[in-house]
Formats: C-alpha cells, structure tokens, sequence
C-alpha cells in the first residue's frame, strides 16, 4: 500500500553513491512489485545482497492437497492437529500443516515454541493471524512485535524469521497467497490513502521502527518458489548475515495490524460480508468478524441469511467469542468451517430463531472466500471431525 515510510541511514538522492563514515559503499537494492510498476522500497545493504555461496534442495512439508469430492462441507478441528510435544519441537515456518489450498492461496496453522529459520516466500505475499502467543518477527526491514489478535504481513521475497516469546506456544493461521495482498481498492483512494469509510486507516498499520543489524558468516536462508513441478524449496547460503539494512525508504515493507483495530460497518439489518472485508489478492479476500453492535431493525435476524456461494469457497477460522450462527454444530475456538462453492449453507437449526431480539455479537473469527475451488491439504484431512455436513439435517448418509 502506498503509505511512505523512512528508516535509519538513506542518501538524500536515490541511485547516488551512500558510504558509510570510513567511506565503504552502501550497496542499493530496489525490492518493488509488477516489474518496477507498483510499490517498491530501496534498501540499503553494507554487503552484496545477491551474493550466495551454497544452493541445495529443502524438502518443503507436505503440500499434496486432496479434490473436495463429493462435494461436502467440512469441520477441520485445529487444534487437534499439534500436541504439546509437537509444538515445542516445531517453529512457524517449518512446522506448518497444509489445512487448504489451491494455485491463488494456501491455508496452514502451526502452533510453535521454537526460534524459526530465516525463511522468504517468493512465491507471493503472506498474512500470518496470531490466534493466541506472541512474537518478534525479525525481518531484513527491522523486527515487528506481534501478538494474540495481531495479522502479520509480509511481502514476497522478505528475509525474516519468527521468533516465539516464552509465555505460551504461538498459535499462527497462515495465508500464503499466489501473489500480492492489499487493502480492497474500494477503501483506497487513487493515490493509495486510506479513505473515510475504510474500517481500518493507516494509523492501525504498524512497520518496524528502526533497522536491524546482525553479524554472521554463511547464513542459511530457506527460500519457498515455484518449479516446474509446483512449490519447492531451496536452502540458500550466504556469505554475509542478509539482516545488513542500515536504512530504507519507500512504500512496501512488513506491518502489523490488529484485528481489534477493525472497526465493524454495521446497519439495521443484516449486512452482506463485503463489509466485514480487511484485505485482497488474488482470487481471494479475507474478512474479519468482531465484537459488534447488530442489526436494529425491529423485525431483523442478526444472523446471516442461508446463502449459496455461487463463485467462491467459504472459509472461517474461530478464533474467539462464540459465534452465534454455529452454536449446536459443535464450532468452537480453533474450528475452522468449509461452505464450498455451489452449496446452500447458513445458521444451525435454531439459531435463526435465538437471534432475534439479540443487540450484540461477541465473535471473533478470520473468513477467507476463494473464487476457485479449495482442495484439502494432508492437515485439513487430519483435523476433519466427518460430521458437520450432516448438522442441518439431524442424521447422517443414508445405509
């Protein structure tokens, strides 16, 4: 998004010499979007960032992913997929379980105790929600602090690594899209601020504060791209420590931002879930649901219509409150819900009726609509409890 930022030592002229106090030069690196086209940042190096030393193959985990078929929706327990010895043995990079997926985004939750690698994307931008925990995320621009209710992004192509703080295990809902994630253009105007009617502004968007300088020799950087065969992985080597930034500027960076920032567009009857929209790519939006004030209308139903997605995928991670259209169907806090494309779906029996006279919803949950179809990773398949789609009905296929 096109909100300026300048960090630490920078020369008052782009593409100009930068030395340091005993005269070395700086070494400028322009990390920008669509081929010099889109927001971009120059970063300035103490050494050659495109010197490596040593390149050989990381075996990604699993991201084989399974058709939804026959079509089916689906409740994937999260939190079953980690046991505590599980989670003290893994970080947030290496140890995520593939949940969802398909060629525009991919889903995984991880729940971590350890220091991660450094580790970039280069396939697209990822939006990492801290479910509960926190963290320093360490990156090439300088650390961020992230936690419970904190969305982490991360543009494609930065050198970071997370970093666990001791409390309690980190629980991270990962979304790695095919290409870039952005605030919907109808929130920007068309020189990129954040207008009045966003339910969010740049005030609640929070970049590093200075640099971050560390030393090392034959660093190792795990780096995720595309291949011939779909996603791979590569171990990179470096001569010098890639965290060498000793200043940047320009408008594409890391930030965080709060869930409990959104301030939720409400109305006298029930809203459609654009408005609960925070975010954008490619063939994919994410949408938060918070604590809020419903619909007051005299005769309204506070809780959603029964709806067909026509065109897209409905997914949502609870992560919070209790979420008023599920109650009865055994969703809770780490539930993730599958309403795929083509399938009617709305409120548990009885819920349509409780909701009225309701004035407030205390719910927290992470929605992500797909326009093509999400197939299920070997984590989803792990976590499935095999009975939701049966809910509405009262009984299961017949014999």
């Amino acid at each position: 998004m096109a909100h300026y930022r300048r960090l630490g030592d920078v020369p008052p002229k782009r593409h100009t010499q930068h030395r340091d106090e005993q005269g070395a030069l700086h070494f400028e690196e322009l990390m920008g979007e669509e081929g010099f086209s889109a927001d971009s940042s120059l970063l300035y190096h103490r050494n050659l960032p495109s010197a490596i030393v040593d390149s050989q193959v990381w075996e990604l985990p699993d991201q084989t992913t399974t058709p939804n078929h026959p079509l089916t929706p689906r409740h994937l327990k999260l939190h079953d997929l980690f046991t505590a010895e599980a989670a003290a043995a893994a970080d947030v990079v290496t140890g995520r379980r593939l949940v969802l997926g398909n060629a525009d985004v991919r889903i995984s939750y991880v729940v971590a105790e350890r220091e991660s690698p450094l580790y970039r994307n280069g396939i697209g931008d990822e939006i990492v929600y801290v479910e509960s925990g926190s963290a320093t995320v360490e990156t090439v621009f300088g650390a961020l602090e992230a936690t419970s209710g904190d969305y982490v992004l991360i543009p494609r192509a930065t050198t970071h690594r997370w970093v666990p703080h001791g409390d309690e295990p980190l629980r991270a809902y990962a979304i790695e899209g095919g290409g870039h994630i952005a605030p919907p253009k109808r929130y920007l105007s068309r020189f990129g601020q954040l207008l009045e009617h966003a339910p969010y502004c740049e005030r609640d968007l929070h970049g590093p504060a200075e640099p971050l300088l560390r030393e090392g020799t034959d660093v190792e950087v795990l780096l995720k791209h595309r291949g011939s065969t779909g996603i791979v992985g590569t171990r990179l080597v470096y001569p010098q420590h890639p965290f060498d930034v000793v200043g940047w500027d320009g408008c594409l960076y890391p930030l965080t931002f709060s869930v409990h920032d959104f301030e939720p567009i409400t109305g006298r009857v029930h809203q459609p879930p654009p408005v609960h929209q925070a975010f954008e790519g490619e063939n994919f939006v994410i949408c938060n649901f918070v604590p809020r004030k419903v619909d007051y209308h005299p005769l309204s139903i506070p809780v959603p219509y029964y709806h067909s997605n026509v065109d897209s995928d409905e997914i949502m991670f609870y992560c919070g409150g209790n979420y008023e259209a599920r109650k009865g169907s055994g969703i809770g806090q780490g539930s993730v819900s599958v309403h795929p494309g083509g399938h009617s779906h709305g409120p548990q029996p009885g819920a349509y009726e409780r909701s009225i006279g309701v004035e407030f919803f205390d719910e927290l949950a992470v929605m992500v609509d797909t326009f093509r179809p999400l197939e299920l990773g070997e984590g989803g398949l792990a976590c499935d409890d095999g009975q939701y789609a049966w809910t509405w009905a009262g009984r299961g296929p017949r014999s």
